[in-house]
C-alpha cells in the first residue's frame, strides 16, 4: 500500500478519535492532550524512528505553534461571557502585572544561576515559560458563549492565558536585546522600553479593539449584508486573520490584538447572538485539530532524542518552575483578591505550559543565535511534557472539587 494512503488513513482515524476520545475518557483522570502524545509515541515506536525534532526545524514549528495558538486566542476571546469591568478582570490584571514577572525574573535566575545558562538564555527561557496556555487549558476555562458568567477560577484561568501569550513578547525581545547587545544598558534599552513595551502592547490591543469593532458592525449591524446572516463559521478565521495581520502590520503584538479583538467582538451586544456560539464553535474545532496535529508530533518526538541532554539538574529545576515558582508567584499575585484561599492556590497551580512556549523558542531561535539553545529545548520540552500530563490528570478533579464546595457553600446559607 502507497504510504500516503496509510497517512490519509491515520490522519482520518486521529480526527476520529479526536471527536471520540473526550466521551471515553469522561470521568477519567485523563485528557484529550495526554492521549495524542500517547498515540505519537506509539505511533512512531511501533515504525521504528523518531519524528522531526521540533528543534532541528525552528521555522516550521514557529509557523505551526503561531497559527494553533492564535486560533486559540481568539475562541478564549469569544467564550467569555464575563462584562469588561475592572472589578470582575482585577485578578486577572494580578497575574499579570505581580505574577507573570515575578515567574519571568525567578525562571531566569534559576537557570543561570543553578543551571549555567547564559542570561540571555535564561531570560529566554523565564519569556518562554512564563505565560500560560490556552490551548490546554480546556478543562480550566470557561465554558462556550451563553454559560453565563463564570467563576473567578475560570475567568482567571482564561483571561490570563489570553493575554499572557502577548506579554510575554516584551521579555523575548529582550532576551534578543541581551544576546545582541550583552547585559550592560545602552540606547537599545530605551528601545526595548518605548518600542517593544510600550508601543507594541498599546497598538496590538488599540488595533485589537478597532478591528473586533469593525467586524461586529459588519457581522450584526449591517442589515441584509450582514456576514452573521451567511451563518459561516469560518468567518471566524477570516477576522482573527485579519486582526492579527492588522496588528503586526503598525509593529503591534498580534496575540494581544487577536484576543481583544475577540472580547470586543462579543462586547458590542448586550446578549449573545447565535452567531457568536457558530463562531466559536468553528474556531473550537480548528483548534483541536491542530491541537491534535502538533501533539502528536511532540509525542513522536520524545520518541526520538527529543530529552536525551536532560539532566538531573535540568529536571529538578524543571519541576521547580512547574510546582514551587509558578505556585508561590501566583499566591502572591493573588495577595488583596476576592477568592477563597483553595481558589487561590488552584489558580496559582494550573498555569499549563505547552504549545505557546514552543513559539516562542522557536521565535527566538530564529532572529538569534543563544548559548546552549539546544538544553533550551530540551528543558522546555520537559517542562511542557510534565506540564500536561500532571495538569491533565488532575484539572478536571480539581475543578469538580471546587464546584462542589461551592454548591455545598451555598446550600449552607
Amino acid at each position: 500500500m502507497d504510504p500516503h494512503i496509510i497517512i490519509l488513513g491515520g490522519f482520518g482515524l486521529l480526527i476520529l478519535l479526536v471527536a471520540w476520545v473526550p466521551v471515553l475518557i469522561k470521568g477519567l483522570p485523563l485528557s484529550l492532550p495526554i492521549i495524542c502524545i500517547g498515540i505519537g509515541m506509539a505511533f512512531f515506536l511501533l515504525i521504528g524512528e523518531g519524528a522531526l525534532q521540533p528543534r532541528n526545524y525552528p521555522q516550521t514549528t514557529e509557523i505551526l505553534t503561531e497559527l494553533t495558538v492564535i486560533i486559540s486566542l481568539a475562541g478564549a476571546g469569544l467564550r467569555i461571557d464575563d462584562p469588561l469591568k475592572w472589578r470582575v478582570w482585577a485578578d486577572t490584571g494580578r497575574l499579570l502585572s505581580i505574577t507573570m514577572p515575578l515567574t519571568i525574573a525567578a525562571t531566569a535566575a534559576l537557570c543561570a544561576l543553578a543551571l549555567g545558562f547564559p542570561w540571555e538564555t535564561a531570560i529566554l527561557l523565564g519569556a518562554v515559560i512564563a505565560p500560560t496556555d490556552p490551548v490546554l487549558a480546556a478543562d480550566v476555562q470557561v465554558g462556550p458563549p451563553r454559560s453565563g458568567p463564570s467563576d473567578k477560577v475560570r475567568l482567571s484561568l482564561t483571561s490570563e492565558a489570553g493575554l499572557n501569550d502577548g506579554l510575554a513578547f516584551p521579555f523575548t525581545f529582550l532576551a534578543i536585546a541581551v544576546a545582541i547587545h550583552g547585559t550592560q544598558l545602552g540606547e537599545w534599552t530605551w528601545h526595548w522600553l518605548l518600542v517593544d513595551v510600550l508601543w507594541r502592547i498599546v497598538a496590538g490591543a488599540g488595533a485589537g479593539w478597532l478591528t473586533g469593532w469593525l467586524l461586529a458592525m459588519f457581522m450584526f449591524h449591517s442589515g441584509k449584508l450582514s456576514l452573521a446572516s451567511t451563518g459561516q463559521g469560518f468567518v471566524a478565521l477570516g477576522g482573527t486573520f485579519i486582526t492579527y495581520a492588522g496588528a503586526e502590520a503598525i509593529h503591534g503584538y498580534g496575540f494581544i490584538a487577536v484576543f481583544v479583538g475577540a472580547l470586543a467582538l462579543r462586547s458590542t451586544q448586550k446578549e449573545v447572538h447565535d452567531y457568536h456560539v457558530r463562531l466559536h464553535d468553528f474556531t473550537e474545532e480548528i483548534e483541536r485539530l491542530l491541537m491534535m496535529m502538533l501533539l502528536v508530533l511532540f509525542g513522536g518526538s520524545l520518541a526520538g532524542p527529543l530529552l536525551d541532554g536532560l539532566s538531573w539538574p535540568m529536571a529538578f529545576a524543571g519541576l521547580a518552575i512547574l510546582f514551587v515558582v509558578r505556585p508561590l508567584t501566583g499566591m502572591i499575585g493573588l495577595i488583596g483578591s476576592q477568592m477563597k484561599s483553595r481558589e487561590r492556590a488552584v489558580v496559582s497551580l494550573f498555569g499549563i505550559r505547552g504549545v505557546g512556549s514552543f513559539y516562542y523558542l522557536a521565535y527566538a531561535t530564529n532572529q538569534e543565535s543563544f548559548g546552549q539553545i539546544d538544553n533550551a529545548w530540551t528543558l522546555v520540552s520537559f517542562i511542557v511534557l510534565v506540564s500536561i500530563l500532571f495538569h491533565g490528570m488532575t484539572s478536571g478533579l480539581s475543578m469538580s472539587w471546587l464546584d462542589r464546595r461551592r454548591e455545598l457553600a451555598r446550600r449552607r446559607r
